[in-house]
């Protein structure tokens, strides 16, 4: 073989040698890419559970709030309901006796002349019905005059629009919650990341309305 020859084989050599290391860089380096690619995702699923889990607790939070807030609502409607029924037969009674003691006033001064006993009676009946009329006027001991009846029943209507005002932000808080679940459950399957950020605009309206179902700081146009 001659020198020439010996070259011209090393030199083949050398470069078959050249391209079996290139194809196997190419393809390690197509290994790690995507390896690279399999890790990124499994972190972005991950990250994905991860928030799914954290709407579904605050969803949790969210129905819970909106049941109390309809159970306050209906509580409340009911004991005004009662309170002011009550307050009602109050002034019935109140009314009854006020007429009774103007109706006593009346045949006393009516009367020519009046035996002491009767005239003695009268003014005893008159001072009991003026008592009974001021008693079911207040009667702060047990609660149950017309001043506290009212109070009563105005300040369990004030709780019953509270949580009325404050239903309909947990029902619409609850349903975007709902929609953001379904959005980033649909993005794991899909892989798309515009369904994702679709789930974190929801996610993050349903969020707003829970915190300002709690402070109320603005009330819904319709």
């Amino acid at each position: 073989m001659e020198a020439t020859e010996i070259h011209e084989t090393v030199t083949e050599l050398q470069e078959d040698e050249g391209e079996g290391k290139d194809e196997h860089k190419a393809a390690a380096t197509h290994h790690h890419s995507q390896h690279h690619h399999e890790h990124a995702d499994a972190e972005s699923r991950q990250w994905v559970a991860i928030f799914i889990s954290v709407l579904a607790v605050i969803l949790a939070i969210t129905s819970m709030a909106g049941g109390n807030a309809t159970k306050d609502m209906m509580n409340a409607n009911i004991i005004a309901s009662d309170t002011y029924s009550f307050y009602q037969s109050k002034v019935i009674r109140q009314t009854d006796y006020r007429l009774a003691a103007d109706e006593l006033a009346t045949i006393r001064a009516s009367s020519v002349w009046l035996p002491t006993a009767a005239d003695t009676l009268i003014n005893e009946r008159i001072n009991t019905y003026k008592a009974a009329i001021a008693k079911y006027e207040s009667e702060p001991a047990t609660g149950e005059g017309k001043n506290e009846l009212i109070a009563k029943a105005r300040q369990y209507e004030a709780i019953r629009d509270h949580a009325a005002r404050q239903d309909p932000f947990f029902d619409y808080a609850e349903a975007l919650l709902q929609i953001s679940i379904v959005l980033a459950s649909a993005s794991i399957v899909a892989r798309r990341r515009w369904v994702l950020w679709l789930g974190y605009l929801f996610a993050t309206s349903g969020v707003f309305l829970l915190i300002n179902a709690y402070l109320l700081l603005f009330d819904l146009p319709f």
